[in-house]
């Protein structure tokens, strides 16, 4: 399998796993199960999804994090088996990640460097994006 394909398998298990515990769930059940069954079983996917979540929120009750890997990492090896199996369910999975995966940020965010040098310094150094109206400084007696 190759790289850009294992990497949208991780992704699209995270996802997954996101969504099983989020409310989107139930308006994407059965997309998720379509995926999966790619003909088959839908009702047999499905129901291994509903179960997939009870084991997510027993796990969120219980602070188990472990549990929480383990089933994205089920869920994870089964994408990558569909995926190796039927290389256009990629097509798939990426438009439905596309709808039902939050945006990522834009990037937009404004970079500060400041660089502090040439000796000793005895006031506090503060890098912000914005300070708004303060006033910073050391007084000297």
């Amino acid at each position: 399998m190759d790289a850009e394909l294992a990497a949208l398998a991780a992704s699209g298990a995270s996802s997954l796993v996101g969504l099983m515990v989020s409310d989107a769930w139930s308006a994407t059940r059965d997309r998720v199960a379509r995926l999966f069954a790619r003909g088959g079983d839908e009702e047999q996917v499905a129901g291994e999804l509903t179960a997939a979540r009870a084991e997510l929120a027993e796990a969120e009750r219980n602070g188990d994090e472990e549990h929480r890997a383990d089933i994205q990492e089920e869920w994870q090896l089964r994408l990558r088996r569909l995926l190796r199996a039927d290389p256009e369910a990629a097509t798939e999975l990426r438009r439905l990640l596309d709808e039902v995966a939050p945006a990522e940020p834009s990037g937009s965010g404004i970079v500060i460097n400041n660089t502090v040098s040439g000796g000793t310094h005895h006031a506090p150094v503060i890098q912000v994006g914005q300070l708004g109206h303060g006033t910073f400084g050391s007084q000297r007696g």
